[in-house]
């Protein structure tokens, strides 16, 4: 077997057992039906273990897990001899391997990654917990994520999009909490006020690719040039069902009903808009990430919190707090149980709250408890508003 596939191969190894290990990305594969493998550090009942994801050219991705303890070198270099390209990336340093068609092979960065894996000390195996934090959903290599600027062509994810990654994983963790509220073979969704849509792609690849459902889901946004832009994108990745449209979310009409409702970042009152059509829809699962909240700052009037109000940056954390309060009170009383999640470390960004809404069963509006929920929210509103009608709020 050849010295440098069983050199980069040791590498793996030793960054596995050292705790090192970020992923070593198996490219430009021998079975053409594969796109490439990557390989990366699970910890799995307390040991650690060797996940391989195969990432298949028909979007499905399967996976293989093999125990360290029970790996060698040289069952690394049999796995990689059918690649042509090995990028190890590790903490403290990285390494290539390649190899050509006339066979012979070349081993980047050794040098560098040879000194750092002889050097280190064993890490302290993360604890299961923290463990779930560190395995993402999604690894880097998803296509998408390259197509939208996320992570370049070997699935590393760009030191400026760390956040936006952290954010995306995030959300699909979010959703994979609510899939027992969802349908379970094939789903309609609808991502209001999409913007760039990179929630719209992970909620597709997702439940797509990763959970192997007929996905049907519709983006819409104002502005001509982002659809443009995302449809190009969804066209390029295959993604039929993914379609994309130009317009005001006021006037979109889906001629079925979604299941699943995705809003991030909508502007004020546009995130009034997207819950009042999620609420109407009756969709099993609403999640919003309001952004501005002007609109109750500028009708508050209410003299009991003018201690608070009579300071502009207190009113304006007063407003936000008590906007997205006030939404998940109309929600309630509109069938749904309610909770707030954050979404991302606030120190990413402060527009980092997630109203979370669920669907309950054989809800009734007649019923006492729909009616007590209504004034609940009536009532809370009169307090804040006083005789100012606002826009928002009017589901």
């Amino acid at each position: 077997m050849q010295n440098d596939l069983i050199k980069i191969s040791e590498f793996i190894l030793t960054a596995a057992e050292k705790h090192l290990l970020r992923k070593a990305v198996f490219s430009k594969p021998a079975d053409k039906s594969l796109i490439k493998a990557v390989m990366s550090e699970k910890f799995i009942s307390g040991q650690s273990a060797l996940q391989i994801e195969f990432f298949h050219k028909d979007n499905k991705v399967t996976h293989k897990n093999l125990p360290v303890s029970e790996l060698s070198a040289e069952i690394i270099a049999e796995f990689g001899q059918d690649y042509m390209q090995i990028n190890l990336l590790c903490n403290g340093a990285e390494g290539e391997y390649r190899a050509s068609a006339s066979g012979k092979t070349v081993v980047l960065g050794d040098k560098k990654l040879g000194a750092l894996l002889s050097s280190a000390k064993v890490q302290e195996m993360p604890t299961e917990s923290n463990n779930r934090k560190k395995n993402h959903i999604l690894s880097g290599d998803e296509p998408f994520l390259k197509l939208l600027g996320v992570s370049d062509s070997n699935g590393r994810i760009y030191d400026k999009k760390q956040s936006k990654f952290k954010q995306i994983n995030r959300f699909l963790e979010i959703i994979r909490d609510t899939e027992d509220k969802l349908p379970c073979d094939s789903i309609r969704i609808c991502d209001l006020c999409c913007g760039k849509s990179y929630l719209s792609f992970a909620a597709y690849h997702y439940f797509s690719v990763v959970r192997g459902m007929k996905v049907s889901m519709t983006g819409v946004d104002l502005k001509p040039d982002v659809v443009e832009y995302c449809s190009s994108v969804a066209k390029e990745l295959g993604f039929d069902g993914l379609e994309f449209i130009c317009g005001d979310v006021n006037d979109y009409v889906s001629s079925v009903p979604p299941a699943l409702v995705i809003s991030l970042h909508a502007c004020d009152i546009a995130t009034d808009i997207v819950l009042q059509k999620a609420a109407e829809w009756k969709a099993d699962v609403i999640l919003s990430t309001p952004c501005c909240h002007h609109e109750l700052n500028h009708n508050i009037d209410c003299p009991e919190l003018s201690f608070i109000t009579e300071h502009s940056m207190l009113r304006q954390k007063l407003c936000d707090a008590a906007t997205d309060a006030l939404r998940l009170a109309r929600l309630e009383a509109s069938g749904y149980s309610t909770s707030t999640v954050e979404l991302i470390d606030p120190v990413e960004t402060p527009k980092n709250v997630m109203l979370r809404a669920i669907r309950k069963k054989n809800f009734n509006e007649n019923s006492p408890e729909a009616k007590k929920a209504l004034e609940r929210y009536l009532s809370a509103k009169r307090f804040l508003c006083g005789d100012n009608d606002t826009s928002a709020f009017h589901f």
